[in-house]
């Protein structure tokens, strides 16, 4: 009996660890060539498994990709509760989330070409999933309650929409890395370059601190 409970955690296990990495090889896949160029092939051939296995998962190639973009977006959201923002101060903890936000737009490349490709196509493969919705509705309600907090405390000027200032700051932070390789021929500036990410890094900050600061 022992035996058979040990032998169904490990198959669990490794269906676990197959699964995720089928997510990671489709993360790859599908943000560097888009759902229409990915192959599901391809993905296979990465995780040394079969179009049949991966379709066992996840029913079909925008099934997959739709479980991507799920992944993708847990990404950030888990992110950012792992900031624990509710026990900082109200501004300490508003500077810390623009940081981080920023920070992950530039480490996670990968996460603003899905989204960009995500709206290419209307958005419908996100439309009907509740982890997306619930997980994206949670930030909002974060960035409510920090506001709140920095109101009653005197230092948020009342009035402030948090869905309004959650798509000014994400809005800059992806700008920046979707745009990079067209601003970089425009401009000759590589947005990428150390002291110009600094730099951008504490001009956001700086000036979303500066919008809800009360006086």
């Amino acid at each position: 009996m022992e035996s058979d409970t040990v032998a169904k955690a490990v198959r669990q296990r490794d269906a676990e660890q197959t699964r995720r990495s089928i997510l990671d090889a489709a993360i790859a896949e599908f943000a560097a060539k888009g759902l229409s160029g990915a192959r599901v092939d391809e993905i296979a051939a990465r995780t040394q498994t079969t179009k049949r296995m991966i379709y066992y998962y996840f029913g079909s190639k925008e099934g997959l990709y739709a479980a991507a973009l799920e992944e993708m977006y847990e990404g950030i959201r888990a992110t950012e509760k792992d900031l624990l923002l509710d026990q900082l101060p109200p501004e300490e903890a508003l500077a810390r989330l623009v940081e981080t936000t920023f920070d992950y737009h530039a480490e996670h490349p990968e996460f603003v070409r899905m989204v960009t490709v995500e709206n290419i196509h209307g958005a419908r493969h996100i439309a009907g999933s509740a982890t997306v919705s619930q997980r994206n509705e949670a930030v909002i309600g974060l960035m409510r309650r920090l506001l709140d907090r920095g109101v009653a405390a005197g230092v948020f000027r009342p009035g402030l929409d948090p869905l309004d200032l959650h798509v000014l700051i994400n809005g800059f932070s992806f700008h920046r890395v979707a745009n990079r390789h067209t601003l970089g021929v425009i401009f000759g500036q590589d947005m990428a370059a150390p002291d110009r990410a600094a730099q951008q890094r504490r001009l956001i900050v700086e000036a979303v601190l500066r919008l809800v600061r009360a006086g």
